[in-house]
Order: C-alpha cells, then sequence, then structure tokens
C-alpha cells in the first residue's frame, strides 16, 4: 500500500533546482532525509539518523526531529530554502511529521 500511495504522491511532484524535493525515507530505526533535484536527478542535501554529526540518545522520534533540523541547516548552507515535501507514502504522522517539523524550525519552507 506505501508503495500505491508513493506512486500516486511522485506522479503530482517533482522537484526542481529552485526547488527541490524534500523526500523521506523510514526503516524501522532509522530515517533518512534527501533534497533531490529531478531535473538533474542529483541528490543536493542529505542527513539521516546514521550521520556522526548527530549523537541523539532518545527516541526514534527526536532523532527524526534532529534529522530535520540538520538537513535545514545544510541546505541553508547550499542556499536553498524552498523545497517540495515528499512524504514518500508515509502517513504524515510520528517521524515523519517529527522530520518535517524540525526542517521547518531550521529555517526550510513548504
Amino acid at each position: 500500500m506505501r508503495k500505491r500511495r508513493h506512486r500516486r504522491v511522485r506522479s503530482k511532484i517533482s522537484g526542481t533546482p529552485d526547488r527541490p524535493r524534500l523526500n523521506v525515507f523510514r526503516s524501522i530505526n532509522q530515517i533518512y532525509a534527501q533534497l533531490i533535484d529531478d531535473s538533474k536527478g542529483h541528490t543536493v542535501v542529505s542527513a539521516s539518523s546514521l550521520d556522526r554529526e548527530l549523537k541523539a540518545d532518545g527516541s526514534r522520534v527526536e532523532k527524526a526531529r534532529l534529522v530535520g533540523e540538520l538537513l535545514g541547516r545544510r541546505a541553508k548552507k547550499s542556499g536553498l530554502k524552498l523545497v517540495v515535501f515528499d512524504r514518500g507514502g508515509y502517513r504524515y504522522r510520528g517521524r515523519v511529521k517529527a522530520l518535517a517539523d524540525g526542517a521547518r524550525e531550521a529555517g526550510l519552507e513548504f
């Protein structure tokens, strides 16, 4: 079902150089996020809960919020402010929502 939702969402959105797509992937224990320019097929910025900069103890939701903040800081360094959010077919709650909130706190707009 997630794959079907993901296909449906991806048919409607795509990333551009000015407004890349913020893609979210969540596994059982980790969460990954990246900004993708779909016109070139390149990843502009990425962050995950496995990054060495994040030495977070706590729940998976707290780690997801920190990943969002880290992604937002890296995006601001590369000059990006506007993004298109791609939840990857996941429901907008829990870790996905925490990552989005963290990215918004760091200055990304979507």
